[in-house]
């Protein structure tokens, strides 16, 4: 099968899925920043008690929020979350990844099991990743700043 066949059947799962930082909407925007930094993430996502995804709070967010002025970081996180953060399961296709990034127009994307429940975490990375596991020959041998090397079979 070609990799376009493969996004539509392949689910979700088969992807590389990153730890998810989660937090309670009570917590603020401090608390939060600082458990994206830890993890080296851009963004986190708030949950509630039986940790069904509420909404998700990103790097593009706070960046918003700064160019207003001082950032309210003691208001609890569940003020300022993104309108959108879109969700996918397990399993649901990887195209709907590839479609859920393009039309909200976001690099991270929330995965939820069959019951609704925060899983993981996939976007770009785990795309590319995809990607690059369909054509190793290609990904392994470029090399930066060089000329693509494009396989072509037949005369």
């Amino acid at each position: 099968m070609g990799l376009h066949q493969n996004m539509l059947n392949e689910p979700v799962s088969r992807l590389a899925l990153r730890e998810p930082v989660l937090c309670k909407p009570e917590d603020t925007l401090r608390e939060a920043i600082k458990q994206m930094q830890q993890a080296k993430l851009g963004c986190v996502i708030v949950v509630d008690e039986q940790s069904k995804p509420v909404g998700m709070f990103t790097e593009n967010r706070l960046t918003q929020l700064l160019t207003k002025g001082p950032a309210p970081l003691d208001d609890a996180i569940s003020t300022q979350l993104d309108e959108n953060w879109p969700c996918v399961q397990t399993t649901d296709p990887v195209v709907d990844v590839l479609n859920a990034m393009q039309s909200a127009n976001v690099r991270f994307i929330c995965v939820c099991d069959e019951q609704g429940r925060v899983t993981g975490l996939t976007g770009q990375k785990g795309l590319m990743e995809f990607v690059a596991d369909h054509f190793p020959g290609q990904v392994m041998v470029q090399r930066v700043g060089c000329a693509p090397y494009l396989d072509r079979e037949g005369a």
